[in-house]
């Protein structure tokens, strides 16, 4: 192969790599998603909790936002870790394969820790309070599939 198609193959591979990057952390730490304004929104507007409903839910929320910036500093130190692999093999290698399983591995945290996040709130209402939530988180997950 010619150096010339080389660096066509490379360049093409380093833009590919670069756009999934790109893509997997604006998934991350882009702002809040509609489909989570709207479970909040019901779950502080509509659902009429109690004060210690409130105060429960709160201080989950509190503990979450905590947890969850120190994700999205993971998931960016992640896609700089995959950006030094494709930079050092300027190509699919296993650097580049291992940044990418991590990356991976961090995103699958964060949406198994914001799925503990709901269900620790929904134990917090009443069982018809719990319905209405359901009926909301089920929507904000279907929303993208209609």
């Amino acid at each position: 192969m010619s150096s010339k198609w080389r660096l066509v193959v490379i360049g093409l591979v380093a833009f590919a790599a670069a756009l999934g990057g790109v893509f997997a952390g604006r998934l991350i730490v882009q702002p809040e998603r509609s489909s989570e304004s709207e479970i909040h929104s019901v779950l502080h507007k509509q659902l009429k909790l109690d004060a210690a409903q409130h105060a429960k839910i709160e201080a989950i929320e509190q503990r979450f936002a905590m947890r969850r910036k120190a994700l999205e500093l993971e998931m960016r130190a992640a896609n700089a870790h995959l950006a030094e692999a494709i930079e050092a093999e300027h190509g699919y290698g296993p650097q580049v394969t291992a940044a990418i399983d991590h990356t991976h591995h961090v995103m699958g945290e964060m949406q198994k820790e914001t799925l503990e996040h709901l269900f620790a709130m929904r134990a917090v209402l009443t069982p018809e309070q719990a319905g209405t939530f359901d009926r909301t988180v089920v929507k904000a997950l279907t929303a993208d599939a209609r």
